[in-house]
């Protein structure tokens, strides 16, 4: 079995904990996006799975053998580099042949195994170029094609796409898909792209300041945010966030966003202990706000069309809300509207952990008390 497990995994670089306590189980054959900002650890954890840098502390185990003290030729992964680091003076197939070429392998077995990638990569047309003749594309599967042709148990990728215009960097999103699709490989893929991390894996690990803040698949993470950072990082246009509070009453709860009040259920929040008030943050995605002939007043701010939609910022009792509207909304700054949310997708955070305090299961919302309306549809 080609899975990776990841347990109690340190780096300190000094006085600075660059990776804290990572708990990782990647299953073989998985595809996992490691996720966040810059500085928030990625790099070096993924440096660390290669045998590029050695833990302070914990246990690397690929295949179900421990690998922290091991060097990366005998680990059987293989790494692709943000810099695709082709060598300038080889053809596209001499790049590709040079790890076997290092390992001994026979000419004849090598050319097999050349060809192959280079089928697979569809680089046929391209083989007796060198890199400076090759877009940046065209070089990123050289690049893949070089890790591709040791056969490794683990292919480890450090922002291969980022270097690549939007365009190319779609295309190659694409081809990756497929690929990882066609070999079956276990794949642990480094980016700071959310739309990379979203539309490629099987899974997302979703990293601050060195700390995992959440690990699951990317309709987990972002329907289902572990915590105000995760919510925040998440999804574009970002959630917009209010701070209010929450309060028991008999038989439901209200959340009351400044002059908002808001009917749920009571088992649309986790929420144990004696008091009857709690600090919280109110999470509301875009497409999850909408207007109508009924609602609350609100004041288009700005409307940015993307040709499809229109994103648009609304001010609501002097409070700024991000919505996802159809293109054929027909909006100007200044414009009065009405608006209401979908009351039945609200995440809820508590204000001081920044800790998630829905439950999982569909919940069943009332309408604001002060509207009729907002919250049926």
């Amino acid at each position: 079995m080609a899975g990776i497990s990841i347990a109690k995994l340190c780096k300190a670089f000094g006085s600075v904990m660059a990776v804290k306590d990572l708990d990782l189980e990647i299953a073989e054959g998985e595809f996992v996006s490691l996720l966040g900002p810059s500085g928030c650890g990625k790099t070096t954890t993924l440096r660390m799975l290669a045998g590029l840098d050695f833990p302070t502390s914990g246990t690397i185990s690929i295949a179900d053998r421990v690998v922290n003290d091991l060097p990366p030729g005998k680990r059987d992964i293989a790494m692709v580099f943000q810099s695709y680091a082709l060598y300038p003076h080889m053809t596209v197939a001499q790049n590709i042949a040079y790890p076997l070429r290092k390992r001994g392998v026979p000419r004849r077995e090598r050319l097999v195994k050349v060809m192959d990638v280079v089928r697979l990569l569809q680089l046929e047309t391209l083989v007796d170029r060198k890199p400076r003749h090759l877009s940046g594309g065209q070089q990123q599967r050289v690049a893949l094609g070089r890790a591709l042709v040791r056969e490794p148990r683990v292919f480890l990728l450090d922002e291969p796409l980022s270097n690549l215009d939007a365009k190319l960097r779609a295309h190659m999103r694409a081809e990756l898909i497929e690929l990882h699709r066609r070999i079956g490989k276990t794949m642990v893929y480094v980016t700071h792209d959310q739309l990379e991390a979203m539309t490629m894996s099987d899974r997302i690990a979703v990293m601050q300041s060195g700390v995992l803040q959440q690990f699951g698949t990317p309709a987990d993470v972002y329907e289902r945010p572990a915590n105000v950072f995760v919510a925040d990082f998440i999804g574009t246009p970002s959630m917009t966030l209010f701070e209010g509070t929450l309060h028991r009453q008999a038989d439901r709860l209200e959340a009351r966003i400044g002059s908002l009040a808001i009917s749920l259920p009571r088992e649309h929040v986790a929420w144990t202990g004696g008091t009857d008030t709690l600090a919280i943050r109110l999470g509301v995605r875009a497409e999850d706000v909408f207007l109508g002939e009924t609602g609350e007043p609100a004041t288009v701010k700005l409307v940015e069309p993307t040709g499809h939609e229109n994103i648009v910022l609304l001010t609501i009792h002097g409070m700024v809300v991000t919505a996802r509207l159809a293109a054929d909304a027909r909006l100007r700054a200044g414009e009065a509207v009405r608006v209401g949310f979908r009351t039945s997708r609200l995440h809820i955070f508590d204000r001081d952990a920044g800790t998630r305090l829905n439950g999982d299961g569909p919940a069943r919302v009332a309408s604001f008390r002060s509207l009729q309306s907002i919250g049926q549809r």
